[in-house]
This record gives C-alpha cells, structure tokens and sequence, in this order.
C-alpha cells in the first residue's frame, strides 16, 4: 500500500524553546557519571518541525563516536523503514531517552534517566510532534509512564495528552533477533497509514504535555 509522503507541519502552540537554545543549556553537560566516559554528546537530530518524533534508549558505540543519533546498521535499518511509512530522515527528528553512552551499551539507570529526561522532554515541547514512536521499553516506559513490555504495546496508537504515540521494537534489536523485523515493518507501515489519514493541521487533542 503506497503512503503519500509527510513533510513537517506548522505548530499549532508558541514554542517555549528552541532546541538551540536547550542543546546550549545541555552545553558539556557532567550532571551524571556517563559525561566522564561518554566521547560525544548525542543531543539529537532532525526536522525541528517534525510531525514525528523518533526516541531510542541512548546512544551505542558508533553513535557515541560520531555525535550523532541512529548510525552505523541501525541506522542502515532506521531508513529503509521510514521508506515504510512515506517518511524520510529529514522529515523527522530523532533523540534518545540518554544523550551519552552508557558503557559496554548497558542498560540506562533510573538516575541516569532523572537527570537526562529534562531535556528530553524539553525537546518533545519545542517540537511538539503529531506522533511520538518509542523505540524500546526504555523510551515507551518514559512517554506512557507504563511498565509494559514492548511486545504488548506494539501494534497500536496509544494516546498521551496531545500526543499519539506508537511503541516499536528497536531497530538495532531486530539485527539480533531477525523474527522482530517483521513486526517493525507492520508497525512503520501503521505510522504511514495513520499519517495519511491525519493530515498535518488535522485538530489535536487539548491536553497537558508531557
């Protein structure tokens, strides 16, 4: 089924902040352990119009490198996906729940998330997107305040606020575990066909972000 392709959108709300200006307040940011032993801050990157935003877990060893969300194979994965759904790297934004490398690619911690998630969800404001896709429990059990696994979010729109949000597999994940692609095609698939059939302006809900 083809999607038509989706450009960004006018806001329909005054920004509070740039992302500019939150990047600048981020600066060399120290407020946790992983600014010691992070290379480079990966603040995010993107449409700062987008109707959709994409949010990971944190960045992995070639992101951490190169300052840079979603490169290397997962990155490789990330684009063909889009495709999927009509979309391509410059009509989104794309960030993660941690803005440095935890090492060996652990898992974040709640302390590491408290700290980092001011920006985040600064970041979700200035862009105030139409669709949020969580990619991973981590990013999920952050924008729907849920303990629910991926496997039982995945495969529908939830709503938060004005938000519709769409949980996925990550897609580095399904490098490891070949049976989830499947499952990211489907979910792309459903963000391009829920696109079409809310067209940008479309009236949102009226509601408190996150």
């Amino acid at each position: 089924m083809g999607v038509m392709h989706i450009p960004g959108h006018v806001h329909q709300k005054p920004r509070e902040v740039t992302l500019e200006e939150i990047r600048s307040l981020l600066g060399d940011c120290h407020l946790c352990p992983l600014g010691s032993t992070r290379n480079k801050l990966v603040f995010g990157v993107g449409n700062p119009h987008a109707r959709v935003m994409f949010i990971g877990e944190a960045p992995g060893k070639n992101e951490d490198l190169q300052g840079e969300p979603f490169v290397g194979a997962a990155g490789h994965n990330l684009d063909s996906l889009l495709n999927l759904a009509g979309l391509k790297r410059e009509d989104v934004y794309i960030a993660n729940v941690l803005k440095c490398r935890p090492p060996s690619n652990r898992n974040p911690r709640p302390e590491e998330i408290e700290m980092c998630s001011p920006f985040l969800r600064e970041q979700i404001r200035s862009i105030w997107p139409d669709v949020i896709v969580c990619l991973g429990n981590f990013a999920a059990h952050f924008v729907l305040h849920t303990d629910k696994g991926i496997m039982s979010l995945r495969g529908q729109m939830h709503q938060t606020g004005h938000f519709a949000v769409l949980p996925m597999f990550h897609p580095a994940a399904a490098l490891y575990h070949h049976e989830w692609q499947q499952y990211l095609e489907d979910d792309f698939r459903l963000l391009g066909v829920w696109l079409s059939e809310h067209p940008a302006d479309s009236p949102a809900t009226k509601s408190e972000p996150l």
